[in-house]
Formats: structure tokens, sequence, C-alpha cells
């Protein structure tokens, strides 16, 4: 039992990841008497829990980092570009410690259940242990990728050897040398393991379902020198990552993708190819993200590309998606992914061809061979952005179930609350901006925005705040009519909401889970409700 939690508090907040850690920082600095819930046996989230080999940013490492925490700042030296899983867990650990932050966090405390007391307007918190209190608000931090899913195969716990999901790797490691490894799924998480592990195993069998596009990281080591001019340009950094619409370093090519001859195009997309991280994606035309044709003829260089680091044409072909254009979804970044298929220890097995029939005790059966193996990697993605959400038993006002409401599509306003959850606000929730962009620039808007509005609340008198029904229907039809502006309307990522491994998650539902607008536009949309003195919200 939690025997050291408080009987109540002025605010519990779910999950010590990157958002928790910022969240709890900014109401103890109010002196507000809040607590972190965490199901984890440590801080770090995502960063705790992803020890998969080949685990890393896609963004510039001193992108990611906090621009608050000048003490760390400071003084931290980014190892790499794109930094790993270890280095990155330190950096947050480094960031709790030096702000005091951790006995304000309870670890092995996963949240069962929340429950709202209208009378008392309070929730009732309920542990996975048994032990309850109570709290005037509930702040979520609960991850966009937290909720790992396994696919729909027969047989899945027969297998005598090792098998695991990728959000669940061997937190002591695992050594592979020699052995015969089954990697399932090809998408960002897939891409990563593979590309780290295929010249560490005896044998390699890549099970794809659908291809995804891909491009390279281009990741290097950070020299002390590099370091030393990152430090003093911080400041314009995040003036850049403010300005973007990903939020990211990149910014957008904006001349024009018919303006200019295509030949310039191309020298364009040859230099961004070469370069590190999302330029190839995030620096280049706006067009091939709302125009078919620039994007068919961009998918079509990024196709040639990956065809010439691919030894096999026949391989190669297999390789690239045909159901979507580049950049519809966000894209995977690869170390040598696409050469491990040159590799005579590695294997591709098209699931499209040859669908996976079951698991048995000594490895996976499709419909042509059986494979036999001795370790199974699960790299089948995540319940995304509503998934932790399902896993907590949400009871709102009148016994309102936030399950129920969004069980075909999320419906919040601006990915902050949900009209019949009064005091439950959302840090990347459904529908916001931050789940969209670079994630730790969108975490700090969102939790400086409820921060305010709790301050607001709190110098207005007011106990209970919800969003109108009326600001969040208002907000749901634009979130609609964004998708209907970009291409990614027509892609089967976590973008759109698609799972088929999750019930009810398959094509034509959970279409509408993220913001499209981009990290300005939604940061100024923010600015004018707190303007306004928060007229789209009901309080009392």
């Amino acid at each position: 039992m939690n025997s050291d939690l408080d009987q109540s508090y002025d605010a519990v907040v779910i999950g010590a990841g990157v958002a928790g850690i910022y969240q709890i920082k900014r109401l103890t600095d109010l002196g507000w008497n809040a607590v972190v819930l965490e199901s984890g046996a440590d801080l770090g989230g995502t960063w705790f829990w992803n020890r998969y080999p080949g685990a890393r940013f896609d963004s510039e490492s001193y992108t990611y980092g906090y621009s608050w925490a000048t003490e760390v700042l400071e003084s931290w030296h980014w190892r790499e570009h794109f930094s790993g899983q270890p280095e990155n867990l330190r950096y947050l650990q480094t960031v709790v410690d030096t702000y005091d932050l951790r006995r304000h966090m309870r670890f092995d405390s996963r949240v069962e259940a929340l429950s709202w007391d209208e009378v008392n307007l309070a929730w009732t918190i309920t542990l996975a242990d048994g032990s309850t209190t109570k709290s005037r608000f509930v702040i979520t931090g609960v991850g966009l990728l937290s909720t790992p899913t396994l696919p729909a195969i027969e047989g899945l716990d027969s297998f005598a050897g090792q098998a695991f999901h990728t959000h669940h790797w061997p937190s002591e490691g695992l050594d592979l040398r020699d052995k015969r490894v089954a990697v399932i799924g090809t998408g960002a998480t897939g891409i990563q393991v593979i590309g780290e592990i295929q010249d560490k195993v005896g044998q390699l069998t890549v099970f794809q379902r659908r291809p995804n596009w891909v491009a390279p990281l281009n990741n290097a080591e950070i020299s002390a020198a590099e370091m030393s001019e990152i430090r003093q340009s911080y400041d314009d950094i995040f003036a850049t990552c403010r300005s973007t619409p990903g939020a990211f370093i990149h910014q957008p090519d904006r001349r024009g993708f018919w303006t200019v001859t295509p030949q310039e195009r191309l020298e364009l997309w040859d230099r961004l190819y070469d370069e590190r991280g999302f330029g190839i994606w995030l620096q280049n035309f706006v067009e091939i993200f709302i125009d078919e044709d620039a994007n068919r003829e961009f998918s079509a260089y990024m196709a040639q590309r990956m065809r010439e680091r691919v030894d096999n044409p026949e391989l190669a072909e297999k390789l690239i998606p045909t159901d979507h254009g580049f950049g519809y979804q966000r894209v995977p970044l690869e170390t040598n992914y696409l050469e491990a298929y040159n590799r005579p220890n590695v294997a591709l097995v098209d699931v499209a061809d040859t669908p996976i029939k079951e698991i048995t005790t000594s490895g996976i059966r499709t419909t042509e061979s059986q494979f036999e193996v001795d370790v199974i990697v699960f790299a089948t993605g995540f319940d995304a952005i509503t998934g932790a959400f399902d896993k907590i038993n949400i009871n709102g006002s009148g016994g309102l179930s936030l399950g129920e409401k969004w069980r075909h599509d999320p419906s919040t306003f601006v990915g902050v609350l949900s009209h019949g959850f009064p005091n439950f606000l959302m840090i990347a929730g459904p529908q916001s901006g931050n789940a969209s962009t670079n994630f730790p620039r969108g975490i700090e808007t969102g939790v400086d925005w409820i921060t305010n509005l709790l301050v607001h609340m709190s110098d207005a008198g007011h106990a209970r705040v919800e969003a109108s029904l009326e600001g969040e229907l208002e907000w749901v039809t634009h979130i609609k009519q964004m998708y209907e502006i970009m291409l990614l309307r027509k892609s089967k990522g976590w973008f759109t909401g698609y799972n088929s491994n999750v019930e009810g998650h398959g094509e034509g539902t959970m279409r509408h889970v993220v913001y499209n607008g981009g990290a300005p536009k939604y940061q100024k949309r923010l600015d004018e409700i707190a303007a306004g003195g928060y007229n789209e919200l009901s309080f009392r």
C-alpha cells in the first residue's frame, strides 16, 4: 500500500516522464501540495521503459532538453547529435536531482481509476495496490506511446524461447551473439532495432507487414568545441523551435514547389538527404504535405535513394511503400537499416505475401515456411495517444466514462480539457498541438498553459473548471478540417490513430487524434484563449 500518500492534494500528476517532470516543477514552485504518481520503478517515461538496442532521439539532442533547466543547460554535454536512451535517461535524472523533484514522486504507483466527486469538487484516485487519495486537480503526463500492443497472432504464449515487445526489452540487457532472432514489425522502433543488431546476431529474420519510408539519421558525435558553441546558442535554438511548424530547428522551404525548376528541387533534396535529422522531411517544400503531384515527385526521388542502398533490386522494391507517399506520417530515421538487407545473415519475410499463421514452441510459422528462432522481438507499436487513458477507468460528471466518450474518436478542447471531466487537464492530450511536434518543446507549451490556467483560477477564487460543450465541438470541427487539408489523412499510422492490433482502432476509426496546424498556430490559439479570460471554459 502507498502509505506515504497524503489523504488529499491540490494536484496529482500522472506520469514521471518528460511532461510530468516539468509539471511538478511548476506546481511546487507555486507552493502547491502536489505529487507525481508513476507506474514504473523510476522516472523517465519513454526513456525509462524503452531500453531496446538503437533507441535514441530523432530530435536533435540540444533541441530536446528543457529550456527552463538552465543550471543543467550550462553544464550538460550531449555526446551525440541524436542521443541514445542511456544518456537521455541520465539527463532526466540529472534535471530531477538538480531541482530536488524526486521527493515529490511516488514510484510503482499505477493509477487504476479516477472518479469525480461533484459534491466535494475533487477526484478520487485509486491505485493498483488498492490505496486511494483525493485531489482537486488531476493532470496527465501519461505519454503518447506508452501502451505497447502485441499482434493478433495465434500461439503468442507458445514460444519456448525469449519473446517480448521492444517496450519490455530486458533491463539487464540481452546477449544476442550467435542467436537466431526474429523481429516482427518495421515501424520506427523495428527500424532502429534492426539497424543496431544486424551485425551482432547469428541470423536475423525480419517479418514485415507494411514497408515504411525511411531517411538516414546521419548521426555524429558532438565535440567539446561544438558543445560550447551550442551552449552559447540555446536562446536562438529555442527561438527557432518556437517559430517552426514542427518545433524543430528545420524551417520549411517556402519558395513554392512549382516555382522552382526540377533541377533546383533535386539540388535541395540531395543536400537535405546528406544532412542530419528531419531536414529531408521538414525543411522540404510545404507542398509535399498537401499536393499529391508534388508528393508523388518527391516520393519517387526517395524511392530511388532507397533502391541505391539495397543490392537486391527485387528486395529493394519490397522495402518501398506503395500505399502512401513519403512524409504522410512521421518519418523513421535510420542508421544502417537498408544496408542490413545486404548482409547474408539477414532475411526479409513479406507477410503480405506469406502471412504469419502462428507462433510455435520453436519459432514462427507462415503460410509457406517454419522459421526456427531463439528470440522473438515484437516491434508492433503502441496504442497511441489514447491508449494510456484507456488503461485507467476514468469517470467524470454523473459517472460519464472517458473511454466511452472517446470510443470512436477523441473529443477535447485544445487537447487539454474534455467536456464532462472537470479539473482534469492533459499536458499532451489527444488533439493537442503538443502531440505532433518536437515533444519537449510542445510539453513546455502545454505545462505553461495549464499552470497559468491554475493561477488564474486561484486568483479568481474558482474551484472548478470544465470545457464548454460549444468550445469543444468547435475545436473538434477545426481538427477535422485540418486533417482534410493534409495528405496524412490517407496514411495508416499513429498520427491518424490507426492500429489494427487494437479493437476499434482499425480503418475508419480514431482518425482525428492530433492537431496538424503547427506549433506557432497552436501557441497563438492558446494565447488567445488566455488573453480572452478563458471564456470558452466554464468556472465555478
